[in-house]
Parts: structure tokens; sequence; C-alpha cells
């Protein structure tokens, strides 16, 4: 396993690394993906205080019990759950990012987050508000940086400004590549870490594309998409199938920190991991921008 620094912090994340959203709410199946994830190098795991009403950071924190120092652990907040109804409000006030992290802490049986994300935001949001918030809790040593999940470059352009995040996290696949435009290399040039969620795509970019591939995906419609998994397939051989091709395109950019699929078997988090050993060469790459779309924001901005 490959390990990057994550922006200008002092964490080394593995270049694959495990969102855990959707593991699931089976404790003993849970576990042993990310024990197995563990023994096999991954030492990044992002989780939410919002999945799975606070069960996953639960589980995650059963899970790395005894292993802490191995892991680097990253978990978010900003949606505010309403006790007593359905769904959730966006709250990225200071009060309230003050009061949820100790519920994380207790959730996740630790007494320190490495990465404490902003779980959204708008560009109507109080942000400096918001970057008190975290800069108060890495003072008080609850965690040790912060970032945020994102894929607005309007939003993104005033935390690089105004904060010292040391991370983003953002959509990004051969079939979303929006980053590219204009994200990336903000981040680049500001030593800023991508953290790239949705690098196969919802399960698209896999093997099973036939009954993945939905009518609609972004700029994609069906036809499309299973032209360019077509065509994508020719890069593949007995060494390295679609996932491991999709996440070492992603990969392949020097801004990005990791790129965290998720797994709910354990047949899932062995491919993904795979790709640690695949390679693409700068001609594969430039062909596969070639016959996808250089997707654009439309919205948000």
């Amino acid at each position: 396993m490959r390990y990057n620094q994550l922006g200008k912090s002092d964490l080394h994340v593995s270049e694959i690394s495990l969102g855990c959203m959707t593991l699931g709410t089976e404790e003993a199946k849970a576990i042993s993906i990310v024990h197995e994830a563990i023994d096999r190098g991954v030492n990044f795991f992002d989780t939410a205080d919002l999945y799975d009403y606070g069960r996953n950071e639960e589980l995650l924190g059963k899970a790395i019990k005894g292993k802490r120092s191995e892991v680097i652990l990253a978990t978010k907040v900003g949606n505010r759950r309403i006790p007593g109804q359905d769904g959730w409000i966006w709250d990225p006030s200071k009060a309230y990012i003050l009061e949820a992290v100790k519920e994380s802490l207790r959730r996740l049986q630790t007494d320190y987050i490495d990465l404490y994300q902003l779980h959204g935001g708008t560009i109507d949001d109080p942000i400096d508000e918001t970057i008190e918030a975290f800069e108060e809790l890495k003072q008080a040593g609850y965690i040790r940086y912060y970032g945020i999940s994102s894929i607005r470059p309007n939003v993104i352009r005033e935390y690089v400004k105004r904060s010292n995040i040391v991370s983003v996290m953002s959509q990004y696949s051969i079939l979303d590549r929006r980053p590219e435009e204009e994200v990336l290399p903000l981040l680049a040039e500001n030593g800023i870490g991508l953290i790239a969620r949705g690098p196969v795509a919802n399960g698209i970019l896999t093997e099973r594309y036939l009954q993945k591939a939905p009518e609609q995906y972004l700029d994609y419609g069906r036809a499309e998409l299973l032209e360019l998994l077509e065509q994508l397939s020719r890069l593949t051989n007995e060494s390295r199938q679609l996932p491991q091709i999709a996440l070492r395109y992603v990969l392949s950019n020097p801004a990005v920190a990791t790129a965290v699929p998720g797994a709910s078997r354990l047949e899932q988090l062995l491919a993904n991991l795979a790709a640690d050993e695949v390679m693409l060469t700068e001609q594969e790459r430039d062909w596969i921008r070639s016959i996808s779309k250089a997707n654009r924001y439309t919205a948000h901005r």
C-alpha cells in the first residue's frame, strides 16, 4: 500500500481507503471488513454522524478498539437530526459543531478525531463562525485537522481562502470529472489534498456495469454509459479489472491524496485494494480522458 501526505498536515493516508457509509448495520460483518482493511494496509477510514443515525460511527468505533494508533479517523458534521422528526436540517453553526463533536467522540470511543469535516456547505453559511468552531476544537485537542466535504467550487474557494483546511472531499471518477476543471488545480496550488469519494461511481465502474448502469448519470444517458464502459473494458485483463482502472485513474492526479470507495462485502474491499498493484500509462490516462466527458458544474458555482 502506498501512503500520501494529506495536504500540509502530518497525516499520511493510505492511497486507497475505506468509505464506511456502506458497511451496513450488521456488527460482525462491518467489523470484519474494517479489520481486513487494516490488515491489508488501509489506515484512513471515513464516516459521518449522519450515517445510519450514528450507528456507523458506533460500529467503526468498536472495530478500531485496540487499534486506534493504527488508523486515521475521519468523520463529518453539519447535518443535524431533530429528535422525533424524520430527516435532518443543515446546521453549520458554531454552537452545533461544538456540541456534535462530543457525540461523535463518544460513538467512536476515542478522545480525538484526526480529520473533522464539514458535511456540505453553502455560500450563505456563517463561514467565519464555522471556521472558528473548527479552530477551537483543534486548539482544545478534540480534533487534529479539519476539512470540508463539498462539490461546490464557490464554497471550496471560500474555505481555501479563509481557513486552514487540509482536505476537500469531493466526488471524482472517470464519469464525474468536474473537479478537473477548477477544484483540483486550486487544491494543488494551495497544498490541500483531495479525498476522492465515489471513484467507482456507485458501482457503475465495475464488472457488473450492465446491471448497474442507470438510465441517467450526470451527463450520460444509459446508452452512452454502456458504450463508454465497453470502450473502457479494452483496458482490462486478468490482472486489472474495471474497478482498479477506475481507482487508478483518480489516483493518477497528484492533488488526490486518497480514494475512498465503500464496501458492503469483503469481495468489494479486495477488488478495490487490488488497485494498489495497478498502474496506468500516461497514454492510457489521456485515452480515458479523450473518450469520457469533461463534465462541467452547471450550478452552485
